[in-house]
């Protein structure tokens, strides 16, 4: 007999990953709150924040595509090279954060192991650092598990809250995108390749 909790967080296609993950308490009044969280680190706001105006900007860029090739051509390229700067900036805040650690992923929250235990029902935020795509996201969540691990570890389970559109379209696209490399990657190793 499953639960309502667990249906809802099978609605989201989960995969596992590699990912930068900072973890810090939030207080009753952040937790309340329904702003965007802001990081301390202007780096890492500015990876976000590059990451947003280009997700928002995309419909625009249709739009030229429909009218005018070449100077889509050209804004594809601009893209190409923004993207390329965020990677390096996404470097120098991935030397702030430590090695990446494995996660469960969903659209729908995230499970990982960590050495302090956080009740069931307490609110985080969430930082976390995507790659390849450079992906920065401050997300909060709320614990929905949190189970003893081996060596003193806890493997802590959360749902997202608050997210906003473009944050919950950001993590879609990244999920979808790692799904397809996953089927790329099966495929080729199921296909026998010619002498």
């Amino acid at each position: 007999m499953s639960t309502l909790d667990e249906e809802d967080r099978r609605e989201y296609y989960r995969i596992e990953d590699m990912i930068a993950l900072e973890i810090s308490p939030l207080s009753a009044h952040d937790a309340a709150s329904k702003e965007v969280l802001q990081d301390a680190s202007p780096l890492f706001n500015l990876l976000s924040e590059l990451h947003l105006s280009e997700f928002e900007s995309q419909h625009l860029l249709r739009q030229v595509s429909e009218r005018d090739r070449t100077l889509a051509s050209y804004l594809k390229v601009m893209n190409k090279r923004i993207d390329l700067l965020g990677q390096v900036v996404a470097q120098t805040v991935l030397g702030k954060f430590g090695e990446p650690q494995r996660v469960k992923l969903s659209e729908g929250g995230i499970e990982f192991e960590h050495n302090l235990a956080y009740p069931a029902g307490s609110h985080l935020a969430l930082k976390l650092l995507l790659m390849p795509q450079a992906l920065g996201l401050l997300l909060r969540a709320k614990v929905t598990h949190c189970e003893p691990r081996s060596f003193g570890n806890f493997e802590i389970g959360t749902e997202f809250e608050s997210l906003t559109d473009a944050q919950r379209q950001l993590l879609a696209r990244y999920i979808l995108q790692k799904q397809a490399q996953e089927r790329r990657l099966a495929r080729e190793q199921s296909d026998p390749t010619p002498d």
